[in-house]
């Protein structure tokens, strides 16, 4: 039931319709019996900044923001988080009610308890890492990895430009390379994680050696939809421990719940099931 003190929290994006966080932070909040509302707001290609002024005074608790307004998530924020800064970009923004405007990045906080959860095993300080990509996704990968203790990050890319740009962006920890020459890379990593969009539904698949990768090398990829995508198919085949999207869409709901409506998420809500029913 909606009343005159529910708490409002939300979704940005375009497209928004797809997203399964509604989904889950609704179920969470039913659980928990917390009097608010998660809800999808999908601004015209230019329209975020309008959105995020408008949010400002806490009517608003707080938004999560998805592609392609994480960037202009954290260029709206009054202050920042270590981990946004770092990614270069925002998925969570909490309006307070002075008027400012904070941000923050949960998804390395989610691909990182999604480690935990599927491949405990893995430990992040014990070698170098590679992502592929150097849109935001892999940029706040590698940035959670190195904030994690990763010794090495590498960020490979079909464009090397854009890997050395996002390697210079964070430090000495981090080294691009093409994607042409990622076999020394794959070669020596403990983990593999797919940031690009290689993989997803009707999208092509991803050319990358994995069979160069150690035995024991965690493969992940961040797509969620389809839940096994080529990449994490091959990874299985090969043998190697995986870990998929969908539990890092999770994990990283998990404090942003917390941001939003002031309590952990309730244990004993299988929002998982419920998610791979939705899909």
């Amino acid at each position: 039931m909606i009343s005159g003190k529910t708490i409002v929290a939300g979704i940005v994006g375009r497209p928004v319709a797809h997203s399964l966080s509604p989904l889950i932070h609704n179920a969470w909040l039913a659980a928990a019996g917390i009097d608010g509302v998660y809800v999808p707001f999908a601004p015209d290609a230019h329209g975020f900044d309008r959105l995020a002024k408008g949010f400002r005074g806490g009517a608003i608790r707080g938004v999560n923001v998805t592609v392609p307004f994480k960037e202009d998530a954290l260029a709206a924020a009054d202050r920042a988080s270590e981990a946004a800064r770092l990614a270069g970009a925002a998925n969570v923004l909490l309006f307070e009610p002075d008027g400012r405007t904070v941000a923050d990045n949960t998804d390395g906080l989610g691909l990182l308890r999604a480690f935990a959860v599927q491949a405990p095993q893995w430990d992040v300080q014990t070698g170098p890492v590679t992502v592929l990509g150097a849109g935001g996704a892999a940029r706040g990968a590698a940035a959670a990895l190195i904030l994690a203790g990763a010794p090495k990050v590498f960020v490979v890319n079909r464009t090397v430009a854009k890997a050395e740009a996002v390697a210079a962006a964070l430090g000495p920890k981090a080294t691009a390379r093409p994607l042409s020459h990622a076999v020394g890379a794959l070669s020596v990593s403990t983990a593999v994680i797919n940031a690009t969009s290689a993989g997803l539904s009707g999208a092509e698949s991803l050319d990358v050696a994995l069979e160069k990768t150690q035995d024991a090398a965690v493969v992940m990829d961040m797509v969620y939809k389809p839940l096994e995508t080529p990449f994490l198919r091959q990874a299985r085949e090969l043998g190697r421990p995986t870990v998929d999207g969908l539990e890092m869409l999770i994990r990283q709901a998990e404090p942003a719940f917390e941001a939003f409506f002031g309590e952990r998420p309730p244990a004993g809500v299988d929002v998982r099931s419920l998610a791979l029913k939705a899909l």
